[in-house]
């Protein structure tokens, strides 16, 4: 049961990590920082560029929620295990977005006259991917061993 309700908590922490910061912003830090999430980095996206904000989206929201929406789907019985492999590829997709936001963080930090700080929303996002895969894991070695009673 505990890996259950794990899985099911990451379904309240998604939303919860998209709207939080991931990161402080700004040109020299005497200007003020704007905090920066994932929702408020894809709505700058979508009005500048529709391609990328379609990437990120898919990366940032559909992926790794729908990973977890799969993983707890097995977890209950109510969908069939072989889909394992197609929900290890969502994940894949879902570190590549902690992947693109510490490339951006980088990036940003080589510039001189801007200021960059990463915020508690960047470790809570990085952390329910990166439980996403343990619980994937976990879920997997249970169904080849027979005892997903979880």
């Amino acid at each position: 049961m505990p890996l259950r309700l794990a899985t099911l908590s990451l379904l309240i922490l998604y939303p919860i990590a998209w709207f939080a910061p991931l990161m402080r912003a700004g040109i020299l830090p005497i200007f003020g920082l704007s905090e920066i999430s994932v929702i408020t980095g894809l709505q700058a996206l979508w009005g500048s560029d529709v391609f990328l904000a379609l990437v990120v989206t898919a990366f940032a929201l559909f992926a790794p929620y729908l990973k977890t929406i799969g993983l707890a789907l097995v977890q209950w019985d109510l969908l069939d295990p072989r889909v394992q492999p197609v929900l290890h590829l969502l994940g894949k997709l879902a570190m590549a977005d902690i992947f693109l936001i510490a490339l951006y963080i980088t990036l940003a930090k080589g510039i001189s006259y801007v200021t960059v700080e990463t915020a508690w929303g960047l470790y809570l996002f990085t952390g329910c991917i990166l439980a996403s895969f343990v619980l994937g894991h976990m879920t997997e070695r249970q169904l080849r061993s027979g005892n997903l009673s979880a």
